[in-house]
C-alpha cells in the first residue's frame, strides 16, 4: 500500500543520509572523487525520497485517508483544504516530516549551489547536513512514525486544533520553518571549515547570504507568529515570552550577532573563535527550541504535541555540544586573531559589544524560558516566569542595543578621532536632544521618552548616512538625488540595505513602546444601541448574528466605530468560532480596525439569549501597525543586502574560477 511505501520511503532516506554522510567525510579526508561524488548523490537521493513520502502524507490528508493515524488525529471531512494542506506541520509527526522536507531542500539547494565552489568544504558540508536529516528521520522510523496506521478505516476524523484553523497558520509556520532549519547552513560550512582546516575568511564569505535567508525567513515567521496571536487569541498583544515564541526568538538573537561579527572578521580577521561558536550557539538553540515544542517539557499555548522524542533530542544535543566543543578546541590554534581591537571608539569596539548584548538577552530569555522546569526539578512545584519579568529584565538591554545600532555604523574601523566623533554626532545628537524635550513635554512617562529618544537617533543617523552618500555620489558623478539612491543601494546593498533593516526595526521599536505604554483599554456589557467611549472613539453595538460554516458556527457582533468629532469611520465586527468537533475550545476572532496611529482592538468575550447584550474588552492600541510596517521594510533591506552588487559579482567570479583552475 502506498502509506507503507512511504515508511519505507523515511526508512530508505536514513540508510543514505548515513551513508553520504560517511561518504562525505572519508571522501573530504581523502581527497576522493568517487566518496565525494557518492556524497553528493546522497543529498539528492535523501532530499528526493523526504519530498515523495512528503506527498504521499499530503495525499492522504486532502484525500481524508482517515486509516492513517497521523490523518485521523489532525483532520476530517469538513475541513477545508488548505487547512488540510497545512495539517502536515500541524502535529508531531507531520512537523517532523515537514521539518526534514525543507532541511533537505536546504542541502540539495546548498549542494547545487556550490558544486563548482568551495571544493574543500563542501563534501563535509553535505554531511552535516546529511547528518542532521538523518537525526530528524531516526525519529520518524522509529518514534513518531507519520504512516503509522489502525486496521480498520475510520469514518470521520478528529478535526484539526481550533486555534490552528486560522490564515496566518498555513503560512506562519511555513516562514519560521524556512528560516530554522536554514540556520543549519551556517552551521554545516563552520563545521566544515574546522574539519577541513580552512579557517581563515572562505567559510565566513560562503555563509553570509546563506544565513541572511534563513534569518529574513525567521524574521518575518515571528512576525507572522506575532500576527497569529494578535488577531486569534484576544488578549490584546502580539508578544508574551511564551516559550514557544521564545524558542523561535533565541536563534534569532544569535544569528543577529553572528551577522553582526562576521563582519568584523571578513574586514579584520579577528573574533574567529567567537563566531565559531556564536553559529554552534544558533544551531544549538534551533535544536533546544524544535526539543522545547517537540518533547512537552514545556508547556505553552502553542504547544500542540506531546511524544516520546525528548531522549532523542537530549542525546543529539549531546553529540552537537561535546563533539563540536571538542573539535573547537583541537583547532584553537588554528583560529589565532590577525589584529586586535585597537580602541573603543572603533566600530569593532562597537560590534563587539553588540554581541555581548544579543548574547545577554539571549541567556536571560533562555533562563526565563526553563526557569518553570528548573524549579519543578529543584522543588516539586513549577514556577512560572511571566511576561513582566522579561520586559524589565530585557527591556534595558534592547535600548542599549538600539542606541549601538546608532553609534556603531557611525564609528571607524580602528579608531574614531575626536574631530571624526564631533562631525558624526552633531547633527543626530542635536535632533535627538530637541525631540526628546519636546516629547518629555507632553508624555510624562520617562521610559517611552527615552525609548523614543533612541529610535529617533537611529532614525537621524540612518538619514545622515544616506543624506552624505547621496551628495557624494552627486558630487562625483552630476546624478539627480533619486538616480544618486538608486545606485548608491546597486553599489553598495550590505551597507545601505542594512540601513534598511535598521530602520524597519526602529518602527517596530516604536510600536513596541507605543502598545507597551499607551494601551487603553475597558471591559464593557452593551446591549443594543448602547455605546462606550475610549480614547477619543466611540462603538455602538447594534447586534449579534451567526452563520455556519463547513466545519464550525461563527458568531459575529457589529459594532459602529465614531471618532471624537462624531463621523463614522466603520464598522468594527468581532467573532466566536465554535467547532463541530471540539465545542469545548471556542476561538475568538478579534474585531480590528487599523490606522497608521493606532488600532481599535474589540474582543468578544460573550453575550446573552440572541444577543441583546454582549460582553466585549475593547483596545486602542497605539502605533501596532507599524511592527507590520517594520517587518516590511526589514524583508526589503535583507534583500538588499543580500542581493549581490557589481563589484562583488566580480569577486566571486574571479574565487570561483580560481577554485576550479585548482581543483
Amino acid at each position: 500500500m502506498i502509506f507503507n511505501l512511504g515508511y519505507l520511503m523515511l526508512v530508505t532516506a536514513l540508510l543514505l543520509a548515513i551513508f553520504g554522510a560517511v561518504a562525505g567525510v572519508l571522501g573530504g579526508q581523502r581527497r576522493n572523487a568517487r566518496l565525494i561524488v557518492s556524497n553528493y548523490r546522497a543529498v539528492y537521493a535523501v532530499g528526493a525520497l523526504i519530498f515523495a513520502a512528503t506527498a504521499i502524507l499530503w495525499y492522504g490528508l486532502l484525500t481524508d485517508q482517515f486509516q492513517l493515524d497521523y490523518v485521523w488525529n489532525h483532520s476530517e471531512r469538513a475541513l477545508p483544504n488548505f487547512y488540510k494542506f497545512s495539517a502536515l506541520w500541524g502535529g508531531q509527526a507531520g512537523s517532523l516530516l515537514f521539518w526534514s522536507l525543507i532541511l533537505s531542500a536546504y542541502g540539495v539547494g546548498v549542494a547545487l549551489a556550490f558544486r563548482q565552489r568551495q571544493l574543500t568544504l563542501m563534501p563535509y558540508v553535505n554531511a552535516v547536513m546529511l547528518v542532521t536529516t538523518a537525526f530528524f528521520l531516526v525519529l520518524m522510523v522509529f518514534s513518531a512514525n507519520p504512516f503509522k496506521m489502525y486496521a480498520f478505516v475510520p469514518a470521520d476524523g478528529r478535526g484539526l486544533n481550533p486555534l490552528l484553523q486560522n490564515y496566518w497558520m498555513i503560512i506562519h509556520p511555513v516562514m519560521l520553518y524556512l528560516g530554522y532549519v536554514g540556520l543549519a547552513v551556517p552551521f554545516a560550512f563552520a563545521v566544515a571549515a574546522l574539519l577541513s582546516k580552512q579557517l581563515g575568511n572562505q567559510w565566513v564569505s560562503a555563509v553570509r547570504r546563506w544565513t541572511l535567508i534563513p534569518w529574513m525567513f525567521l524574521s518575518v515567521g515571528i512576525l507572522m507568529g506575532s500576527q497569529w496571536a494578535y488577531l486569534e487569541l484576544g488578549w490584546g498583544g502580539y508578544w508574551a515570552w511564551d516559550p514557544v515564541e521564545n524558542a523561535s526568538f533565541l536563534p534569532w538573537l544569535t544569528a543577529t550577532a553572528f551577522l553582526h561579527s562576521i563582519l568584523i572578521q571578513e574586514r579584520r580577521g579577528i573574533l574567529k573563535v567567537w563566531n565559531m561558536v556564536l553559529i554552534w550557539l544558533t544551531y544549538f538553540l534551533v535544536i533546544l527550541g524544535t526539543f522545547f515544542t517537540r518533547s512537552g517539557v514545556l508547556e505553552s499555548v502553542h504547544s500542540f504535541a506531546r511524544s516520546d522524542v525528548g531522549p532523542y533530542f537530549l542525546g543529539f544535543m549531546g553529540l552537537i555540544a561535546i563533539g563540536f566543543l571538542w573539535l573547537l578546541f583541537d583547532r584553537l590554534p588554528l583560529l589565532r586573531a590577525e589584529h586586535e581591537i585597537e580602541s573603543v571608539t572603533s566600530r569593532e569596539y562597537a560590534f563587539l559589544l553588540n554581541n555581548w548584548l544579543f548574547v545577554g538577552i539571549t541567556f536571560t530569555t533562555l533562563w526565563g524560558t526553563i526557569f518553570p522546569m528548573i524549579s519543578e526539578i529543584i522543588t516539586g512545584s513549577r514556577i512560572s516566569v511571566n511576561e513582566p519579568w522579561f520586559n524589565k529584565v530585557n527591556g534595558p538591554l534592547f535600548i542599549m542595543l538600539l542606541l549601538l545600532m546608532g553609534v556603531g555604523p557611525l564609528l571607524g574601523w580602528r579608531r574614531t578621532s575626536v574631530e571624526g566623533l564631533r562631525r558624526q554626532f552633531t547633527w543626530p545628537v542635536l535632533i535627538t536632544a530637541l525631540f526628546a524635550v519636546g516629547f518629555a513635554y507632553y508624555s510624562p512617562q520617562p521610559y517611552p521618552v527615552v525609548g523614543l529618544a533612541v529610535c529617533m537617533l537611529v532614525t537621524a543617523t540612518i538619514v545622515q548616512e544616506y543624506v552624505r552618500g547621496v551628495l557624494a555620489r552627486r558630487i562625483t558623478t552630476g546624478e539627480n538625488p533619486l538616480v544618486a539612491t538608486a545606485n548608491l543601494i546597486r553599489r553598495n546593498g550590505q551597507r545601505y540595505g542594512g540601513y534598511i533593516v535598521h530602520l524597519g526595526i526602529v518602527m517596530m521599536g516604536v510600536a513596541i513602546i507605543g502598545n507597551g505604554f499607551y494601551q487603553s483599554t475597558t471591559n464593557v456589557t452593551l446591549a443594543r444601541n448602547d455605546s462606550v467611549s475610549l480614547a477619543g472613539y466611540t462603538l455602538i453595538y447594534t447586534g449579534l448574528s451567526q452563520e455556519r460554516a463547513s466545519n464550525h458556527v461563527q458568531f459575529t457582533t457589529t459594532m459602529n466605530l465614531y471618532d471624537a468629532r462624531g463621523r463614522m469611520l466603520g464598522l468594527v465586527q468581532a467573532h466566536r468560532n465554535v467547532y463541530d468537533k471540539t465545542e469545548d475550545m471556542i476561538t475568538s476572532e478579534v474585531g480590528l480596525y487599523t490606522r497608521l496611529s493606532e488600532d481599535i482592538y474589540v474582543v468578544l468575550n460573550g453575550w446573552e439569549g440572541a444577543g441583546e447584550t454582549a460582553t466585549f474588552t475593547i483596545h486602542v492600541n497605539p502605533m501596532t501597525v507599524w511592527l507590520w510596517i517594520g517587518g516590511l521594510v526589514l524583508v526589503a533591506g535583507t534583500l538588499i543586502a543580500m542581493w549581490p552588487h557589481p563589484a562583488r559579482r566580480e569577486q566571486l567570479a574571479h574565487v570561483a574560477a580560481g577554485q576550479v583552475a585548482a581543483a
